[in-house]
């Protein structure tokens, strides 16, 4: 068995090679990367890296030679046409290697039509479908690493955090959950092949919980308020994406809770 890892010098990429290295051998794992030089801590344990570009058309087909089972990271760009196209070449290249097993790392709970982000993933599912090669679609819930862009150290300083009306309810979770959780799907690709997983948090959690996360954290006692003129990209974005539903299917990958509120924005402070 031989596994490639996409993308393997990104935060998700990264956490994923180390916690597979606790599962599998090195020598049946594949770092490709844009900048292979990032990665000489992994090649001296005996992983094999190679360079990848998904611009590169030539540079996927020699890496995924001898793939047996290929992780797709999405790429990081913004652009989601053009990321369509990245995507379309990789699967193009797996195809054309005679990689057995694609499996995809996507966003939790698509709805068509309802944003590009959501349309993005699904237009690179159905690429991947239509390839015939078995595949697993890995759908990430959003990262718990937007709450950095809300204002929490203004809010323990003022003891008040301020957001927008709204029923909000977040299904965000760690990189480190998800990395550990798509890890122990690479250690055994024959149990997870044609399943769709939505790698979300246990539980939602709410702006209260995050309040009362960050009155425990500061040791401080902070009050949740709304304010109706707050003007900001992100709650657009958050408006039109599922925030709310949730899975246990990354639970039972883990073989346990998702890890809690606090623990996930304690880094963030």
């Amino acid at each position: 068995m031989s596994i490639a890892i996409t993308g393997a010098t990104g935060k998700l990429g990264t956490l994923i090679l180390s916690h597979l290295l606790d599962h599998i051998p090195a020598r049946d794992i594949i770092a490709c990367a844009r900048n292979p030089q990032a990665m000489n801590a992994y090649q001296e344990r005996g992983v094999a890296i190679r360079f990848c570009d998904y611009d590169q058309a030539a540079s996927l087909a020699h890496a995924f030679q001898g793939v047996s089972q290929l992780l797709l990271i999405s790429s990081p760009i913004l652009d989601n046409a053009a990321r369509l196209q990245q995507h379309s070449q990789v699967i193009a290249a797996a195809k054309q290697a005679s990689v057995s097993h694609i499996l995809y790392t996507g966003f939790a709970f698509p709805t068509p039509g309802a944003s590009s982000l959501a349309d993005l993933h699904l237009a690179t599912e159905q690429a991947i479908l239509d390839t015939g090669i078995p595949f697993t679609f890995l759908r990430n819930a959003l990262y718990i690493d937007f709450v950095g862009s809300l204002p929490l150290h203004s809010a323990v300083a003022n003891g008040c955090l301020t957001v927008p009306p709204g029923d909000w309810r977040f299904n965000a979770v760690s990189r480190a959950d998800l990395a550990k959780g798509i890890a122990a799907v690479l250690a055994e690709p024959k149990k997870h092949l044609n399943k769709t997983y939505e790698l979300t948090a246990s539980h939602p959690w709410t702006f209260q919980d995050l309040t009362a996360a960050l009155s425990e954290l500061s040791g401080k006692p902070l009050v949740l308020q709304e304010n109706p003129d707050i003007q900001s990209w992100l709650y657009g974005f958050l408006r039109q994406i599922n925030t709310s539903s949730v899975s246990r299917d990354l639970e039972q990958l883990l073989g346990h809770p998702t890890t809690v509120l606090k623990e996930s924005i304690r880094p963030f402070l």
